[in-house]
């Protein structure tokens, strides 16, 4: 196959993709945006250590996405109409008792984080506390569209997830908008406008699940859930990934914390930079989903050849995206700063530091491009392993350094952590992704 017919089979997943990705960081653009002009850096602070909470609880339980997609794919390859049946319908009663077990110990959850992980002032703690307690009866909503998700990408549709979460998203906005500069709500009326959003997007899949793979919808009810070899297979892989999302997670807690724990204006300096990352890690996703559905399309086919020419070229477009958003950060951060808040303190200060955001691009984009490949060729052992070294070289560089740097050796340390997780799979390729 042509390198042309490889690129396009890439870009007609990376493209929708991105689109839906891109506006979950678009959106917390604008509720920092809202926030931002509420008043007080209080506000900012407030968002940023509920959405690191919600944050963390979702990507602990990323598995339903990315483990559903990665199998999905390679029973689409296999032409696997029963397992393609069971895995959706298996995925969603693991996420129904996932969020049912969340909702009822949210309480503890939240006293946990607050007593033990996040370091903060009061008056920011009360507001953080006042967006969770709303956001929280959104887990079924967001756990489910997860397990959706998954699957629409491993069966090489991506155009829906880009519908769903573009309208989601628009609802989202609209409603924080109406509820805090229309009904003079704050952090409670941007955390209301989430709810409604996430729930208009569950319905919004299943809509879709329905209307668009009707043959698979009515077949439901022909699977067994509890069928041994299959939920062995899908916890097998789920687990590595959750124990990687649990190193991905403490990785986002300490930096989150150590920020905290510098100050009210270090906080809020760190939550707007890490909307950077946030920004690019959502387009780069739209790559990794593309490897990710194609990988396990070309596994599960057994068709190796294709596999090494498509992560070749997913790497080309890995390159392109990091220089261009190097130039893009380079000539807009200032602007983009100035959009995310009118805070003259914290606009100052994160002049001090904006020369990490530059290097993210550099140093993160191999690993997202070999996440996506891991997951598809359910190389899920080796990527746990990648992660463990990096989260490793990350508290290693930060205790190293701190004393004499401060938020330089936290930001440092994060930058390590991306280069070092992309750095590691590149190692490992050879034997876990081409001896399939």
């Amino acid at each position: 196959m042509k390198l042309s017919k490889v690129n396009s089979q890439i870009l007609a997943i990376a493209i929708p993709s991105i689109i839906s990705n891109i506006t979950v960081p678009l959106l917390g653009l604008v509720d920092m945006t809202i926030v931002g002009h509420l008043g007080a850096a209080s506000y900012i602070a407030a968002i940023a250590l509920g959405g690191t909470l919600f944050n963390v609880i979702y990507w602990i339980f990323g598995f339903l996405r990315m483990g559903t997609g990665g199998l999905t794919s390679q029973a689409y390859g296999r032409k696997d109409d029963e397992d393609i049946t069971g895995l959706i319908v298996r995925s969603l009663a693991v996420a129904g008792i996932i969020s049912v077990v969340i909702l009822l110990l949210h309480p503890l959850i939240m006293d946990f984080a607050f007593r033990y992980v996040f370091d903060a002032d009061r008056i920011v703690e009360d507001y953080a506390r006042q967006y969770l307690s709303i956001c929280i009866w959104g887990v079924p909503a967001v756990l489910g569209s997860y397990s959706f998700a998954g699957w629409f990408i491993g069966m090489q549709n991506s155009r829906i997830p880009m519908f769903v979460a573009v309208s989601q998203n628009v609802v989202n906005i609209v409603c924080s908008l109406c509820f805090v500069f229309g009904l003079g709500m704050k952090v409670d009326g941007v955390a209301l406008g989430t709810l409604v959003a996430q729930y208009s997007g569950l319905v919004m899949y299943f809509v879709a699940w329905r209307m668009y793979f009707t043959s698979y919808c009515i077949r439901w009810r022909e699977v067994r859930i509890a069928d041994g070899g299959k939920l062995k297979r899908f916890f097998m892989v789920n687990k590595d990934i959750f124990l990687r999302t649990l190193c991905l997670v403490a990785v986002t807690l300490f930096f989150t914390s150590a920020g905290a724990s510098q100050g009210e204006e270090i906080l809020a300096v760190n939550a707007l930079m890490m909307q950077f990352f946030t920004l690019f890690s959502y387009v780069m996703d739209g790559f990794a989903y593309s490897a990710e559905a194609l990988t396990g399309k070309f596994v599960g086919a057994g068709i190796m050849d294709m596999l090494r020419r498509t992560v070749r070229a997913l790497f080309g477009w890995g390159i392109a995206m990091s220089l261009l958003f190097v130039l893009l950060y380079w000539g807009a951060g200032d602007f983009i700063i100035g959009l995310m808040t009118n805070e003259p303190g914290v606009i100052e200060l994160s002049s001090d530091y904006f020369h990490w955001v530059l290097l993210i691009p550099v140093a993160g984009f191999a690993a997202f491009v070999w996440d996506g490949v891991y997951i598809g060729a359910t190389a899920t052992g080796y990527m746990l392993l990648s992660m463990v070294v990096a989260m490793l070289a990350f508290f290693a560089s930060y205790f190293s350094f701190f004393g004499l740097y401060a938020n330089n050796a936290l930001w440092a340390s994060f930058i390590s952590y991306l280069a070092v997780r992309g750095i590691v799979q590149m190692m490992l390729a050879p034997k876990a992704i081409y001896k399939k």
